[in-house]
């Protein structure tokens, strides 16, 4: 069987289906693949992630239908940050006050809050939703591909069940480890950090007051991200031997372990959700686009988790790519003309890769523990506190990532 369709998407995570929405109501017939089962999509698990978002991925996610399908009560605001180094109690802070500060636009808005906090989950369910009540759209689960060709005039997607899908462009969407991108034959840079990220939900006695946490302690990497009420998404990164050790604690002790790694900061920490681990691996794409092709979301960039900004980028890629090929249709021209998808690459590489390096940047600086970098590391906060421009500039990437 051959089906046609005019764009074909690989991988119904946020961001496959978030793109496949952008264009739902452009006429354009989309088609979405992926391996899991539908019921898995339609009621997604717990995954132990917590998604920041930034001030312009909440309006992004309001025009695509996302937002009012999240309970209100399931979103937290991040109203500030702080940064910590060591042992030390010092820290830079960056505040929602600092966002604007210092500008004479007039059209500048204050905000409350540097963004919002939402589980993963809750984003993924939200995002099929939209999906399925769009007409424009093809869920395919439960799909394996054997093989992806792309010419001049069309690309070809072969499932393992036999079923031929004919589209003008086909999009990767399928993460960070995308097999898409491999059997394209695009190469990317991949940084493992050799540690392994938990993930969970803690309850604890004294207030976050909606500040998030980015802790760099000496042999490991704490953060927290305020969710409402007292509860915290707490992530901790450790090399894996030592996170196996963590990760298998009977529930009381994983409690006191955690507290003390916290230094009961926020007192007694108790478990409230499951737990997760996963490797902490950073992606580039060393190209976005190819011959009727595209790369979306992590499988274009996985960032670094220490900005939080993952899937804003996502968001903001999809914003470009969706908007390029709107005025493509508009002309009457091809949606996956090498011109148009060489604008995408250009403007999402310029969108993100200065703050991917410097994510890494602060990641191996703050990941070392030698007297050298033990000084750089206490120096920069001390500083950065005192510099309000360094602040300002923080806080706007932290509040609109755009």
């Amino acid at each position: 069987m051959t089906t046609n369709s005019d764009i074909a998407i690989i991988g119904a995570g946020p961001a496959g289906l978030c793109f496949a929405r952008a264009l739902a109501d452009t006429g354009l017939k989309i088609a979405v693949i992926e391996r899991q089962t539908e019921a898995a999509l339609a009621d997604p698990a717990f995954d132990g992630r917590e998604i920041a978002l930034t001030h312009h991925s909440a309006q992004l996610m309001a025009q695509l239908g996302l937002w009012e399908r999240i309970d209100a009560q399931a979103i937290s605001p991040l109203r500030d940050a702080r940064v910590f180094n060591g042992s030390s109690l010092l820290s830079l802070n960056i505040g929602h006050s600092n966002i604007g500060h210092g500008k004479t636009s007039q059209t500048e808005t204050q905000h409350s809050e540097l963004g919002y906090l939402i589980a993963n989950h809750l984003i993924r369910k939200a995002a099929y939703e939209v999906v399925k009540a769009s007409p424009a759209i093809t869920l395919k689960t439960e799909a394996q591909i054997l093989n992806i060709k792309t010419d001049a005039n069309q690309a070809q997607i072969t499932l393992a069940d036999g079923e031929i899908i004919k589209a003008k462009l086909v999009i990767a969407a399928d993460s960070r480890f995308s097999e898409t991108r491999r059997a394209m034959g695009i190469a990317a840079d991949m940084h493992d950090f050799g540690k392994t990220m938990m993930v969970c939900v803690m309850e604890h006695p004294v207030s976050h007051a909606h500040t998030a946490w980015e802790w760099f302690d000496y042999g490991q990497t704490l953060a927290l991200l305020p969710m409402n009420g007292l509860r915290s998404s707490v992530v901790i990164t450790l090399p894996p031997d030592e996170m196996n050790h963590l990760m298998t604690l009977a529930e009381d002790d994983f409690n006191r372990e955690v507290s003390a790694r916290f230094k009961h900061r926020l007192g007694d920490m108790r478990l409230a959700s499951t737990r997760h681990a996963y490797p902490l691996v950073t992606v580039y794409s060393k190209r976005l686009v190819g011959q009727r092709f595209a790369l979306i979301g992590d499988a274009a960039v996985g960032m670094h988790p220490v900005t939080a900004h993952g899937f804003n980028f996502g968001l903001k890629g999809i914003a470009t790519l969706s908007a390029e090929i709107k005025t493509a249709l508009a002309a009457g021209k091809d949606i996956a003309a090498t011109s148009l998808l060489l604008r995408y690459e250009q403007t999402h590489r310029r969108n993100t890769k200065p703050l991917f390096l410097a994510t890494h940047a602060i990641a191996k600086i703050y990941a070392s523990d030698s007297p050298p970098a033990k000084f750089l590391r206490a120096s920069a906060i001390r500083i950065g506190n005192r510099i309000a421009p360094f602040k300002r500039a923080v806080a706007g990437f932290l509040a609109d990532a755009h």
